[in-house]
């Protein structure tokens, strides 16, 4: 139970660093294909070859899931050492601190290569970005996340600390979406001739800006006021096995999981689908991640009192359900008989509701498990549940980079899209797998006095 209530001022304080680390993520996601196997109406020119490694994958999904998956295995360690923290300044804060900076510097690294034209070397360049790249932002999100069970007392508290971090996530998206927007003011105002550097630029300027805004938790969050710091004692690998022998958690993990691989296909291919699906411009990719957070935002309210009145488990399962239908409708996109802004408006304006359920209520649901495991337990092991939930998070966001990278070999330009459009029918399948674990997850119902604050 913490010390002190945390006040409005610092609850938002806490959401701002949701809002650094998710532009930071989010630019990955959603520029990485596109600078570097762009489509040919891009401007830009390709980086990296169109190789087939064992005659399935090509290069770009064996980088993706290269840096993620040694990032993956980082994911325990640092979480370990945060549980097990005694720094004067409480577990979380400290790490937060000294993360920010490399992951700065390697989120524009990432985007520098060696060669301008397809090379091996950039390959190899962009992995090893990668890899410290995710190390850094790891070293943020891991500790971040796990003050949230510690920073709140009762279901109502995590479900509004949680409505504030997806705000701040969504804000996130939209920033991250908006660098090729970012990168026409450029051009523009400082007469860059070269798209590749007008990009360039715009996200060296988004992750020095993450950067500080990374950093205002860190210094609004007197940790020591505002939680209880009980180490953990157990050794890392019996704490992730006891992690993983919590039955309800293993039907959360797989349901998200899925969830992410689905989440990071519409996030790398969104200016595939407008580009090339609908002959639209790119720079209608941040006008529709813009509508589609502010509709996110109306729906805020009602996913919080919906939660306090049939519990989280409907909601959750509704939203998947909804999403699948979602994915279908990517696979027809330009060939409804609608206006192409239509069609695009419209499945954004549906994938609203969605989007915002999935990205309040998981992390509330997982601080309830947390804590129900710290109270049968008496082992406070809420930075290895984040963990685990964020190394499977990294893999769901490498597998939906990787399968999208591998599906445009079947087509990613406009006339030879059937690659693209494969996308919608991996989601569709993918959401009905998160919902068939997820009707198997045993709601927690708050009882008594908790449930009505």
């Amino acid at each position: 139970m913490p010390v002190a209530k945390l006040p409005l001022k610092k609850q938002i304080a806490y959401a701002c660093g949701m809002i650094g680390w998710s532009i930071m993520t989010n630019i990955i996601i959603v520029m990485l294909p596109y600078f570097y196997l762009p489509p040919s109406s891009a401007g830009l020119m390709p980086l990296v070859p169109q190789l087939l490694l064992f005659g399935v994958l090509n290069i770009m999904s064996v980088i993706a899931a290269s840096g993620r998956l040694i990032d993956a295995l980082y994911d325990p360690f640092i979480a370990s050492m945060s549980d097990k923290s005694r720094h004067k300044q409480g577990r979380r804060i400290p790490f937060m601190k000294w993360a920010i900076l490399p992951a700065v510097i390697f989120c524009g690294l990432t985007f520098c290569p060696l060669v301008k034209a397809e090379s091996i070397a950039n390959a190899i360049w962009l992995t090893v970005m990668l890899v410290l790249f995710f190390m850094g932002i790891t070293t943020y999100v891991i500790p971040y996340n796990a003050l949230l069970p510690e920073l709140t007392d009762t279901p109502a508290e995590r479900v509004k600390l949680s409505s504030l971090q997806q705000v701040g996530f969504v804000i996130g998206i939209i920033i991250g979406a908006l660098v090729n927007n970012f990168a026409d003011l450029v051009q523009h105002f400082f007469e860059i001739t070269t798209r590749d550097a007008a990009v360039q630029i715009t996200i060296w300027g988004l992750a020095a800006f993450s950067g500080l805004v990374m950093l205002i938790p860190v210094l609004a969050i007197d940790e020591k006021k505002y939680t209880v710091s009980k180490p953990s004692h157990l050794p890392i690998f019996q704490a992730v096995r006891k992690t993983f022998s919590q039955r309800n958690f293993k039907y959360y993990l797989i349901s998200d999981f899925s969830f992410y691989i689905a989440l990071s296909i519409i996030s790398s291919g969104l200016l595939f689908f407008v580009t090339v699906l609908l002959r639209l411009p790119e720079s209608l990719g941040g006008l529709l991640m813009l509508t589609m957070v502010v509709v996110s935002l109306l729906f805020y309210p009602l996913i919080n009192y919906l939660s306090k009145k049939i519990g989280k488990k409907p909601i959750v399962l509704f939203s998947f359900a909804l999403l699948s239908i979602v994915f279908v409708a990517i696979y027809f996109l330009g060939r409804f008989p609608l206006s192409p802004r239509v069609q695009v408006f419209s499945l954004v304006l549906c994938a609203a509701f969605p989007l915002a359920s999935l990205g309040i209520l998981p992390n509330a649901i997982l601080a309830e498990i947390a804590e129900k495991d710290a109270a049968e337990t008496g082992e406070n092991r809420e930075g290895m549940f984040f963990a685990v939930k964020y190394l499977f998070v990294k893999l769901g966001q490498t597998l939906g980079i990787a399968l999208f990278a591998f599906l445009t070999v079947y087509g990613k330009d406009p006339g030879h899209d059937y690659g693209l459009r494969l996308n919608g029918l991996c989601g569709f399948a993918l959401c009905l797998i998160a919902f068939g674990f997820f009707t198997r997850f045993r709601d927690t119902k708050p009882r008594g006095k908790a449930a009505n604050q």
